[in-house]
């Protein structure tokens, strides 16, 4: 893994570790934490569900698993923060991690659906948003608070959100959340807290630091302050894609060449189309895709190129299901904290 931070621990693993399954194995599963990862006992470890509901809840594991019924899904997550280093070679962004393109990763994910147990505690009508809070501490914040953030009321009561304890068949690990997170299939990795020890429903959007000041889309030109309600609220991810292997750098035999990488389209959006160039754009190649194992995960992709002799990049460009297409260049999306790039992916071979 690439470690960006050891405290809090971030991490990512690198490309091909992501290339050989649509699953990625749990050890190769990047790592974005804001505070200390918490030591949480599952056995004192209660969910607690209130706000605007009609009967507040408290559950503990056993009580999740004998009272709804257990849900599996497959759902990708990626970081806001995804592919920052490229934006970061277009202006500098200091006091962000330089996320390569592996801040994102698909697991299986087994637990409760979140609709099950609102519907158990009865939402009230003026409800509107479901806010998490997380054990995590954290002193990005001032003063120091747990990490949080709410989706919306009818996204929370859709069956693919999870309040999840294992991924791909196990126990969640500490550092994934154990003993219980939340999964928000399409929507930016923040909203699906880790370590969630509160459920609460609401009527507007949560006010925690790192929904409000934090995990917020700037202008390009705007000045990076805390202020609540700055910039534009990030969700639903955007259309992306990358390269995964070979690796940026790699030295390959002039000629055919595969490249393969991965494509992912946030809500209910699905892949359609990636296109790879070893031209600069002037032609491109159709590439294959892999079957896609659910609404909400990411498609693998590879391609045939011929790769000239000497230096070449090659580029990568996804449609989404919308018929929304990648922008061409990091200038045209970067914003001063490094968010949301999906600019068409970029790969320097040497062809020998």
């Amino acid at each position: 893994m690439t470690v960006h931070e050891v405290e809090p621990f971030n991490a990512e693993p690198p490309r091909s570790a992501l290339a050989t399954s649509e699953l990625t194995p749990v050890d190769a599963f990047y790592s974005r934490n804001h505070g200390p990862v918490p030591d949480v006992d599952a056995r004192t470890w209660r969910l607690r569900v209130d706000g605007l509901v009609s009967t507040p809840l408290s559950l503990s594991l056993d009580d999740l698993r004998d009272r709804f019924a257990e849900r599996t899904e497959t759902a990708t997550l990626q970081c806001a923060g995804n592919r920052r280093e490229g934006l970061a070679a277009v202006r500098d962004i200091p006091g962000e991690a330089p996320w390569g393109p592996t801040a994102t990763a698909t697991a299986s994910w087994t637990g409760v659906a979140l609709a099950d147990v609102l519907a158990a505690a009865g939402v009230q009508d003026a409800a509107t948003d479901v806010e998490f809070l997380g054990a995590d501490v954290s002193d990005q914040a001032d003063p120091p608070q747990e990490f949080g953030g709410s989706v919306p009321l009818r996204k929370a009561g859709m069956p693919e959100v999870l309040l999840a304890w294992a991924m791909n068949g196990e126990a969640l690990p500490a550092v994934h959340g154990a003993p219980l997170r939340v999964v928000v299939p399409g929507y930016i990795g923040a909203r699906s807290v880790k370590w969630v020890h509160r459920v609460r429903v609401t009527d507007a959007p949560s006010s925690n630091f790192f929904q409000a000041s934090t995990y917020r889309l700037l202008p390009p030109d705007a000045e990076v302050t805390a202020t609540p309600g700055e910039g534009v609220e990030l969700g639903l991810v955007a259309v992306n894609s990358d390269f995964l292997a070979p690796d940026d750098g790699s030295e390959v035999p002039a000629g055919p060449t595969r490249v393969s990488g991965y494509a992912f389209a946030g809500g209910d959006r699905t892949v359609v189309r990636v296109d790879v160039s070893a031209d600069g754009g002037a032609t491109w190649t159709q590439a294959d895709l892999a079957e896609q194992a659910s609404t909400w995960a990411w498609r693998h992709w590879h391609a045939s190129v011929e790769v000239p002799q000497g230096d070449v990049e090659l580029l990568a460009r996804a449609w989404d299901s919308s018929a929304a297409l990648q922008p061409e260049r990091p200038e045209q999306v970067w914003n001063p904290k490094g968010y949301v790039n999906n600019s068409w992916a970029r790969l320097r071979l040497h062809g020998v």
